[in-house]
């Protein structure tokens, strides 16, 4: 019986409340109850509980019939009849919802509480049966068989009592807070249908478990029955026992711990002192608990609580192991964000977002759908390698919001210390985590997207190669464990979607470049970045300088004039910049109050940026002999160079300028000695060639030059120069040239192209083998220009100098 419930099956109302029905029923002195039979009982149903003979039990009576019955067996002095309900849910039990075995009982005392609560104790007596049942009383009535028990004896009954008993005094043993009476009161019982009675009594049994020992009328059986049950119990008591004892010596250092600071705490406030430590050890306690931390980061963060909690806050070492706990119980060990892929809206954030790059944004929607496919699958870091301001970094974050992540840069510009990557060690004041950790710290996420700039401008030094720390970051297979010399335990990065940007790929280490896919962004083209300016730039310098859309117009034509005179490069840096001084220019005048709004036209350009910067000089360099247009690649994307050539009297030197490397001065030793071999083919005369010096002079002094590639433009450089006769003005070349006048492939094709076009180039050889580079041209470049394919120099210098070369000469040479 619960302390909720009457056995009745009425509700106890919570104090102060109304009880579910009003119990209150008084016997109306004009009410007449028939005289009961005999061997009739007033009944009283009740659920959850069975009465035992020889039990005294209080029992909780609220429902209407319930009280009258009581009343009516206590005024009469009759016993009553109580019977266990078989379903408890019923309110107004039936003869047919009735058990029909029970107990007869006396009440012994009646009480009436507040709010109709009632309360009988009933003593049982003796088990009954049901004969039959009587209508026409308020209450129910039966005529009943009382069941008359004797007593067995023997050696059988005695052996059973005597293992009962036994089993019933180490049940109540094993009991927590049994009283000492029931032991002396089982002890003290000799009949045996009493003692299976009163430990089927005491026994935590379901309600269909006791009316079936109620109707078990067969002592012995009983007995048996009985014995099993208490058994069953004694072995589940003691198995809880074992349990119990193994929870309490097994209870945690941290429990134990947290009790003695408890009653530590107490003591302090009851000496009235303060306990700022102690609140602060029990703030970071509870941050541990709830930071879901992995098992041996949790293990170490509360050994380093431990240190803390035993160190004086004066210490010079308590601030660095706070900053350290902080560090840990901040960082997102278990924080994710949910990775949403679709296909459709990021090849709409890529292109909404970026102008071209057709080859990169396949690319990276591959990465996406395999990512899609099968998250738990390695995708390779992919490094965009391209000159600056063509959107490497615009790219990641596109990548970002595509996949709904957070998006961090880690610029690794100029880190030459491999602490920078892997962080310092806790031994040196002042130490933090590395690059890594702190991004992952800021983005609030284990999973962020992380952008590794600059990668080609690592630089290494005593302190360690920050490029051999970054191999473990970058390898799928290794960097789930990755640990930081600040932290000091593991760091799982293989949700890390990484990202690298470089602009020179050969100056990344090899075995980092390794680990990426390089995919690269060359430059624009002119009608790209017209383009771009308009959807992107233009908006953006105009919201920068406070204006607004009709207060500032430019036209194509301004913008074709800023992109070719104003800017020559491979991203779009500076044509923001020139878009920017035009929006300033536009926003003094609107703020003077002079106009409302302006529309610039390319002859505007000159009053607002100044004279042009670039202009196409290449028709004014190579109209004297000795000088031809090459194609360079430099980090910042394709550039033309002028090759100069000069002769002078002297001894038959070649000197060279213009800060060359080893490989450009070899090129020009090739060519000149490949035009002596061919001096005579080509009209030249070979003994003023031995008598003159020539000086070879590439300009643009001051930057250092390399490579193979202007092997064919020195060629004909030395050509022109020897023969008299000048370069075609629209013409630029570039390839290597061997010393039997093979033209091989070089590369930065697309790049070559591109700044000869800007340049005003109307004619490009190439190296023949070149011609898989063909397809990377933009579509505009190849209908603008014209484009050869060469396999000796001879073509080429038929092509530049019109010469015309005789019959075999090429396959001979």
């Amino acid at each position: 019986m619960t302390e909720s419930e009457y056995q009745d099956g009425t509700q106890i109302p919570a104090a102060g409340g109304e009880p579910e029905a009003q119990a209150e029923v008084s016997p109306s002195r004009s009410l007449v109850i028939p005289r009961l039979p005999d061997d009739a009982l007033v009944l009283l149903p009740v659920r959850n509980m069975v009465l035992f003979p020889h039990m005294l039990v209080p029992v909780g009576v609220g429902r209407p019939k319930s009280i009258l019955a009581a009343r009516q067996a206590i005024q009469n002095e009759q016993p009553m009849g109580v019977l266990l309900q078989r379903d408890a849910e019923v309110e107004d039990p039936g003869p047919d919802d009735l058990y029909r075995v029970g107990a007869v009982a006396n009440a012994m005392r009646f009480v009436s509480g507040r709010e109709g609560h009632h309360h009988l104790v009933l003593q049982g007596v003796e088990r009954f049966r049901v004969v039959e049942f009587i209508e026409g009383y308020p209450f129910p009535v039966a005529r009943v068989e009382r069941i008359v028990e004797e007593q067995p004896s023997g050696p059988e009954i005695d052996a059973r009592m005597l293992a009962l008993r036994d089993k019933a005094l180490e049940a109540l043993e094993l009991l927590p807070q049994a009283p000492q009476e029931l032991a002396g009161a089982i002890s003290s019982i000799q009949e045996p249908g009493v003692l299976a009675d009163s430990v089927a009594g005491y026994l935590d049994l379901a309600s269909e478990e006791r009316q079936e020992l109620l109707e078990t009328l067969d002592i012995a059986q009983r007995l048996e029955r009985v014995l099993s049950l208490v058994d069953y119990r004694v072995e589940v008591l003691k198995l809880s026992q074992k349990i119990s004892e193994r929870t309490h010596e097994t209870m945690s250092e941290r429990q134990r711990e947290a009790l003695l600071r408890e009653q530590l705490r107490s003591i302090q406030q009851e000496l009235g002192e303060s306990d700022q430590k102690g609140e602060e050890i029990r703030e970071l306690e509870a941050r541990i608990d709830e930071a879901e931390m992995p098992e041996a980061v949790d293990a170490q963060a509360r050994k380093e609580l431990r240190r803390l909690e035993r160190m004086p806050e004066g210490a010079g070492e308590y601030s660095m192991l706070r900053t350290y706990l902080d560090w840990l119980l901040e960082l997102p060990w278990n924080v994710t964000r949910t990775e949403a892929i679709d296909i459709d809206e990021a090849r709409g954030i890529l292109d909404a977002d970026h102008y071209g790059l057709e080859r990169v944004k396949k690319r990276i929607l591959e990465t996406l759908a395999v990512r899609k496919l099968n998250p738990e699958g390695r995708s390779p870091i992919l490094c965009f390698v391209g000159p600056p301001g063509v959107g490497k970094t615009s790219l990641g974050q596109s990548i970002a919001r595509a996949t709904g992540r957070d998006f961090m840069r880690a610029s690794l510009g100029g880190v030459h210390d491999e602490a920078e990557i892997r962080g310092h060690r806790r031994t040196y004041l002042g130490a933090l985590p590395g690059k890594i950790i702190q991004s992952i710290h800021k983005a609030g996420s284990r999973n962020p997207v992380m952008m590794l700039d600059e990668m080609d401008k690592l630089g290494g030094g005593i302190q360690g190669d920050p490029s051999a720390a970054l191999l473990e970051v970058l390898d799928p297979a290794q960097n789930g464990t990755f640990q930081d010399n600040y932290l000091g335990v593991p760091f799982d990065l293989s949700d890390v979607f990484f990202i690298a940007t470089a602009n020179v790929p050969d100056q990344i280490p090899g075995p980092l470049r390794d680990r990426m896919e390089i995919i690269e962004l060359p430059g624009y083209t002119q009608e790209e970045k017209v383009e771009i300016a308009r959807r992107y730039l233009l908006d953006r310098q105009r919201e920068s300088a406070g204006l607004a859309a009709s207060q500032l117009e430019l036209t194509d034509a301004a913008l074709n004039r800023i992109v070719a005179d104003y800017t020559r490069e491979a991203g779009c840096r500076q044509l923001e910049r020139e878009l920017g001084a035009v929006a300033r220019n536009v926003a003094v005048r609107v703020a003077e109050g002079g106009i409302e709004s302006a529309r610039v036209d390319a002859g505007d350009l000159a009053d607002i940026l100044g004279a042009p910067r670039y202009e196409n000089e290449a028709a004014m360099r190579t109209s004297v002999p000795g000088v031809a247009t090459g194609l360079a690649w430099t980090p910042v994307g394709g550039d033309i160079l002028f090759i100069e050539a000069n002769r002078s009297r002297g001894s038959g030197r070649l000197v060279l300028t213009g800060q060359l490397g080893d490989v450009m001065k070899e090129s020009a030793q090739t060519a000149l000695s490949l035009i002596k071999s061919r001096a005579e083919a080509l009209g030249v005369d070979t003994e003023a060639l031995q008598a003159d010096d020539i000086h070879v002079h590439v300009p643009a002094g001051a930057i250092p030059k390399d490579g193979p590639s202007a092997g064919v433009a020195m060629y004909n450089a030395l050509v022109s120069l020897l023969t008299d006769r000048c370069v075609r003005p629209d013409v630029a070349m570039t390839g290597e040239v061997t010393l039997r006048g093979l033209v091989l492939p070089v590369g930065g094709i697309k790049e070559k192209v591109l700044a000869a076009r800007r340049a005003g180039i109307q004619t490009v050889l190439l190296p023949a083998r070149n011609r898989k580079d063909y397809e990377d041209i933009p579509e505009s470049a190849r209908s603008d220009m014209e484009f050869h394919w060469i396999e000796h120099v001879e073509e080429a210098a038929d092509i530049a100098l019109g010469l015309a070369t005789p019959s075999g000469q090429a396959a001979s040479a």
